[in-house]
């Protein structure tokens, strides 16, 4: 992957690190705005290195890129401040793809790992309402979720950027959060 990075224009590798101890060095160095990280590290895991990290560079994104696609991995991963998730055998387009799109505010996830969300998101939902949001409120939160930004969330369920907003507007209000992400951190802990 490193390999077809730096082969990219749009792309500058800041560093890469073989273990979460020396990434913890290296990043608070030179913190990037996006941290590519894998689960499996000699030493403390990828996501301990995120929760670890996290709140010393809360303006640096981490996209987990990993074989591990279990509940609790993959769970444990967005909890602790991962914004993203692939797997590695996402395609390079895929990848890049991810990177963009983590940089313009979305949250990109293998398709396998955003059914996981759907599924706990469905199985949850009938379960437990504690913020009082609407149905439609929730598939604006599932496709924020998804990565999908104000015109597609639009498009895709047939309504004006401005009723997005207006939802939006309303489950961080709900939620007693600030922005996307602690949106989107709280959607995946109910």
């Amino acid at each position: 992957m490193v390999k077809f990075l730096t082969q990219q224009d749009n792309f500058d590798i800041l560093g890469v690190y073989a273990s979460a101890e020396t990434a913890v060095k290296g990043l608070m160095k030179s913190p990037p705005d996006i941290a590519i990280i894998d689960i499996k590290l000699p030493g403390i895991s990828g996501i301990d290195l995120i929760k670890k990290i996290k709140p010393s560079l809360p303006n640096t994104q981490y996209l987990v890129c990993s074989s591990h696609q279990d509940d609790e991995t993959v769970f444990q991963a967005l909890k602790n401040g991962a914004s993203g998730y692939l797997l590695k055998d996402s395609s390079k387009d895929e990848i890049q793809r991810a990177i963009l799109e983590l940089n313009n505010g979305g949250a990109p996830m293998s398709p396998y790992i955003a059914k996981k969300i759907i599924n706990l998101m469905q199985s949850q939902q009938s379960e437990n309402n504690d913020y009082g949001l609407t149905n439609r409120e929730y598939e604006v939160l599932y496709l924020m979720a998804k990565g999908l930004q104000y015109k597609e969330l639009a498009a895709k369920l047939f309504i004006s950027v401005d009723t997005v907003k207006n939802h939006i507007k309303s489950i961080y209000k709900k939620m007693h959060v600030q922005n996307r992400i602690e949106a989107l951190n709280k959607f995946k802990s109910l």
